[in-house]
């Protein structure tokens, strides 16, 4: 049986969702899931423009699911944790189920 958290927790829980709630941004984290990223890269491979990437890039970082460091000019992205991965997978997993 699943405990039920509090409801601050559920809310946190709510709110780490909605990262997954927009397919680009499930695309940019499925990239991310592969391997470090920069903004021109992500833009490409989605096909949209670095403009729309930054925007779905902030909201994702502001989500604490990708994390970024500098290489000189360059900004890179990544997954924050194992944890992102895990749960594209699992969601892979449920709807090919």
């Amino acid at each position: 049986m699943l405990d039920i958290p509090e409801k601050e927790t559920l809310e946190q829980i709510a709110e780490l969702f909605k990262g997954f709630a927009d397919s680009t941004r499930v695309h940019i984290l499925s990239l991310l899931a592969e391997r470090e990223l920069c903004v021109t890269d992500i833009a490409e491979a989605v096909a949209l423009s670095q403009s729309a990437i930054s925007h779905q890039l902030r909201i994702l970082k502001q989500m604490h699911l990708i994390k970024f460091r500098r290489e000189g000019k360059n900004i890179l992205y990544s997954l924050a944790d194992d944890h992102v991965k895990t749960i594209l997978q699992m969601g892979l997993e449920h709807v090919l189920e």
